[in-house]
């Protein structure tokens, strides 16, 4: 069962090592431990539905509750706290487009919000409630989750959008294909909410980004069925797949989706290398991209994340046996560590290893073989279980990321870091901050920054700490000229940020769409563009 108040499955546990609590103490300062509202003292708080009584949708209060936030650090304070927890006045839970545009129906005729719901795992503020006259109906696409056809020849699969990843995975495989689409949250996540936030999976590298592989669909809006043929290319006038992606519930809910997959590859392995300073592994990944060697994956990790992470695995006798094997090859305290993933035929993943090789000897650094690589592999989605624990300890953590071009990468990171780290110091209160290279291009590479602060007593006091620093790091990063978003969209928390990326004209295309679409805004105002006066 899914937790209702912090990530993942109620089963799954990632607590932290005791190293990783005892450096926690060291740059931050102890914690206090917290204690968190009960699910039954959650569902006290669930005010009457003001929806009438229907089959179409469930308005007790054990429901709305598990509906009534993402994953944001807000949300968490929420759930675990009470603060500023608001509930839908009901969940629908449609298995077919037919009965989603009778939900439509319903909230035109009647001046209900709906909030599209795939796997509830938003960390921008999208399926959060809003406090309004207006009833709101969350719908839910969880039961809309069934492989509609396989296109062998064509290399397509048709899908109902509230598919989550790993049913997703499992569907394609019975077929022999993947998808190739691993976000953090792939366990949850669902197809429809990656297109509708433009998703980026681990290995985009090779397989592409969502937009690469979302060939058209199938979406219900306020004006009637909105139908995008899966065609491979066309001049016809303009790409209008690129207005349902990123359209975040604005325009309508996607239903279906068309997307281009991939025979499963006979051999999959990740290497982890260490480089010996910060300038030296960026010009090592620079070069391994811009020559497009064809990895599926490419991560690299600053000194800072990679001393961090080192300290949190817990091992510190291998630890200092990896550390003594790097000093032999000139890798020292600036050591930055490289995953990097291979995927194909076995003579290709030999020829790729031996091209990433000679690319690495010329810029000092040193391949440690799949140890460190098969550790990521296993934990690359128990990552977000580690908040659960820490939260009760008195450590708040988060994450935000951002993408630039190379020219201006170096001098975004440190002003984000930097952002960060000043924040809280009003209240004497440290952060710590590190970064990673998390997808990289040609032309640049997103920034992807954990920051870790320590939980106030007062969720009031949590609550303004983070919106300080995250005011913060979002006003660096437009300072910069970067994206706001590289992965995780834009919903509440990240539109006031918006317009200085698309402009006046972008912002009112933007908007005159919204206007044409959902003229009666039974979708929610406040995501994706800012708040309209």
């Amino acid at each position: 069962m899914k937790r209702w108040n912090g990530w993942g499955n109620i089963q799954t546990e990632n607590p932290p090592s005791a190293h990783t609590l005892e450096f926690l103490q060291q740059v931050l300062g102890p914690g206090t431990s917290q204690q968190s509202l009960s699910f039954e003292e959650a569902c006290a708080k669930v005010p009457d539905s003001r929806l009438t009584e229907s089959p179409l949708w469930d308005t007790r209060r054990e429901t709305r509750v598990r509906y009534a936030r993402g994953q944001s650090l807000p949300d968490l304070i929420a759930t675990r706290t009470g603060l500023e927890l608001h509930f839908p006045d009901g969940v629908a839970f449609p298995q077919s487009t037919e009965e989603v545009e009778t939900l439509v129906q319903e909230a035109l005729q009647n001046g209900w919000t709906l909030i599209p719901y795939g796997g509830g795992t938003s960390v921008a503020g999208h399926i959060n409630p809003p406090m309004q006259e207006k009833p709101v109906l969350t719908v839910s696409l969880e039961r809309m989750n069934r492989l509609l056809s396989v296109d062998t020849e064509s290399h397509l699969a048709r899908f109902q959008a509230g598919v989550r990843g790993v049913d997703l995975e499992a569907q394609l495989r019975a077929h022999g294909f993947t998808l190739g689409h691993f976000p953090q949250s792939f366990e949850y996540s669902t197809l429809g909410g990656w297109i509708v936030t433009r998703s980026s999976g681990q290995q985009s590298l090779r397989y592409g980004r969502i937009e690469q592989l979302f060939a058209g669909g199938l979406a219900v809006t306020p004006q009637g069925r909105w139908e995008l043929p899966p065609l491979p290319a066309s001049a016809a006038g303009m790409d209008l797949r690129q207005l349902l992606l990123g359209s975040e519930g604005r325009l309508g809910i996607l239903t279906e989706a068309t997307v281009r997959i991939t025979p499963l590859p006979e051999q999959e392995v990740f290497h982890a290398a260490f480089l010996p300073d910060w300038q030296q592994a960026m010009q090592c990944v620079r070069e391994l991209v811009q020559k497009r060697i064809p990895l599926s994956m490419l991560r690299l990790s600053t000194p800072r994340e990679t001393e961090a992470n080192l300290i949190m695995a817990g091992k510190p006798r291998a630890v200092q046996a990896l550390k003594k094997l790097l000093s032999v090859k000139g890798i020292g305290d600036f050591r930055c560590m490289l995953l990097y993933g291979m995927t194909g035929t076995k003579p290709e993943v030999r020829h790729l290893k031996g091209q990433v090789q000679r690319v690495l000897q010329k810029h000092g650094g040193m391949d440690t073989g799949t140890l460190l690589g098969k550790g990521w592999q296993h934990n690359r989605f128990r990552a977000p279980y580690l908040r659960n624990h820490l939260w009760e300890h008195g450590h708040a953590i988060d994450t935000l990321e951002t993408c630039t071009t190379w020219e201006r990468l170096e001098d975004t990171r440190l002003g984000i870091e930097e952002a960060l780290q000043n924040a809280l110091r009003d209240e004497n209160e440290k952060v710590f901050a590190f970064t990673h290279l998390s997808h990289l291009y040609p032309s640049g590479s997103s920034l992807y920054t954990t920051y870790a602060f320590r939980i106030d007593p007062d969720p009031e006091v949590t609550l303004q700490r983070w919106k300080k620093l995250k005011s913060a790091a979002s006003r660096a990063i437009v300072q910069h000229g970067a994206t706001i978003s590289h992965q995780h969209g834009v919903g509440r928390d990240h539109a006031p940020y918006l317009p200085p990326e698309k402009g006046n004209i972008g912002m009112k295309l933007m908007h005159t769409v919204v206007d044409h679409l959902d003229p009666q805004r039974i979708f929610p105002e406040g995501v994706l563009l800012p708040e309209e006066v």
